[in-house]
Order: C-alpha cells, then sequence, then structure tokens
C-alpha cells in the first residue's frame, strides 16, 4: 500500500511543475522577441547615421568648393582695389619709379600667402563612391568600394591558411585577378587579428595584414581586415583608416580619378 501511495503524489508533483515551467517558457519568449526587436532598431539606426555621414561629407566638399571660389574672388577685388588707389600722378617729381615697383609688391605677397593656402587645401583628394586603386602586393588595380562608414579596410581572401615563419605569425591567401579571373596567391605577415559581428552570427575572428595602396596622388601602406567579399563586386573596401587627413568622398560620384597601370 505504501508503494501505491509514492505513485499516487508523482502525477500531483508533476502537474504542480507544469504551470512554472511554461511560465517561465512564455517570459524567456518574451525577452528574446524584445531583444531581437532592439536588434532591428539598432540596425536601423546604424544605417541611417552611415546615410547621414555620407550626406555631410558631400556637404563638407561642396563647401570646400564654395570657400575656394569666395577667397579668390576676394583676392582678385583686393588687387583691384590696390591698383585704383595709385592715382598715376601720385609720384613727385624727379622721383624714381621703383618705390612705385616695391608698393605695387606688397599686395602680391599677400596674394602668395592666401595662394599657398589653397593650395594647401587642394591637398585633400575628392573621391567618389567608388575608384580604381592599385594594390602592392600583388601589383595590380582593383576597383574599390570607398566607404566612410567603415572604420578599417578590407580585401577579399579565399583560401586563407594561418602559418609560422622563424616563429612569427604569416597568413596564405588568395584574390581574383579581374582581367584574367585567376587567383593570385599572396603571403603576407599577420599584424593582428579582429572580431567581426554579423548579424545572428557568432562573431568571426579575422587576421589583419598591411599592403601598399595608391589612389590618385595618395600612396599610404595600411591595414587591411582579411574577409570573404567574393559575394560583392568590389574585392577592396577603403575605410577611413586610409581616408582620414587625406581625401573626402563625394558619394554622388564614382570613378573620379584614372585607373592606375599595373607597371608603379
Amino acid at each position: 500500500m505504501s508503494g501505491c501511495q509514492s505513485l499516487d503524489h508523482v502525477p500531483s508533483d508533476h502537474n504542480e511543475l507544469n504551470p512554472a515551467f511554461f511560465s517561465r517558457q512564455d517570459n524567456l519568449e518574451e525577452r528574446i522577441t524584445e531583444l531581437n526587436m532592439r536588434e532591428k532598431a539598432l540596425i536601423s539606426r546604424e544605417a541611417a547615421i552611415s546615410a547621414r555621414e555620407s550626406e555631410l561629407v558631400t556637404l563638407l566638399a561642396e563647401l570646400f568648393k564654395q570657400k575656394e571660389q569666395l577667397e579668390s574672388q576676394q583676392e582678385k577685388q583686393h588687387n583691384q582695389t590696390n591698383k585704383a588707389a595709385l592715382p598715376p600722378n601720385s609720384r613727385p617729381t624727379g622721383q624714381s619709379p621703383k618705390p612705385v615697383t616695391n608698393n605695387s609688391r606688397t599686395p602680391t605677397s599677400k596674394t602668395s600667402n592666401t595662394s599657398n593656402k589653397t593650395n594647401t587645401k587642394d591637398k585633400r583628394t575628392i573621391l567618389g563612391g567608388l575608384e580604381y586603386v592599385y594594390l602592392d602586393p600583388p601589383g595590380i588595380s582593383l576597383s574599390a568600394r570607398i566607404d566612410t562608414g567603415a572604420q578599417t579596410s578590407s580585401l577579399n581572401a579565399l583560401d586563407m591558411v594561418e602559418f609560422e615563419r622563424d616563429g612569427k605569425p604569416y597568413i596564405k591567401f588568395n584574390i581574383i585577378d579581374p582581367n584574367t579571373e585567376e587567383k593570385i596567391e599572396l603571403t603576407r605577415r599577420i599584424r593582428g587579428h579582429t572580431k567581426i559581428k554579423k548579424h545572428k552570427i557568432e562573431s568571426q575572428r579575422r587576421p589583419i595584414v598591411r599592403l601598399r595602396v595608391k589612389l590618385g596622388d595618395i600612396d599610404e601602406q595600411i591595414s587591411f581586415t582579411l574577409i570573404d567579399r567574393s559575394k560583392f563586386k568590389q574585392q577592396v573596401l577603403i575605410g577611413r583608416n586610409f581616408l582620414r587627413d587625406l581625401a573626402i568622398v563625394d558619394v554622388s560620384k564614382e570613378f573620379t580619378l584614372p585607373k592606375p597601370d599595373n607597371t608603379q
């Protein structure tokens, strides 16, 4: 009889636990739904910020152009004013014309200073949303997306294999030659790693290497994150680590600079 009493209590305890279990499960589902909504909202905000940043860069480029035009107009007005302030009979009798010549050089000096400032501003190259870059190694030209929203630059890398050489980390990988569609193998020393977080995917650890990039008059050694970009049209993405203090981007334009040759 004691055994029967024990069996009678088991279903009763099980029935009492079920409501609490389902209640906790419902709470978890609600929490997950809430987190998913917050994640979507953050992704939307990130996209909006990136779009706004591109808009501000375009406005900044227009501002530089307008400011340069105004400075040029100001310089012309300044020269005209100086010429008008010198009447033809202002020189004393018997005085050599040399002092007049010296006086006329004064505004020229100011003009030269203004011109130097303008030339300094012109050193910031204006780029389009897409440009051709020369990459060394392997010494070829590739089309690249210029993205002010990306902190670092990235490069398409296939068949990546990490290894050690003389106790230092290296990586072997392939990129695609756009002219032949064949793979080009590169070996570079690993300068570090970064973690890339993708939507609903566990963060991935990506190697960083350094390569020479030439774009117009800009020739720099910069860091690239190696990642599979085979689903994108451009194998190269140029981020702010290349653009900072060297160029500004007008996303309404594309391929504003001539395509570099492969013999540089």
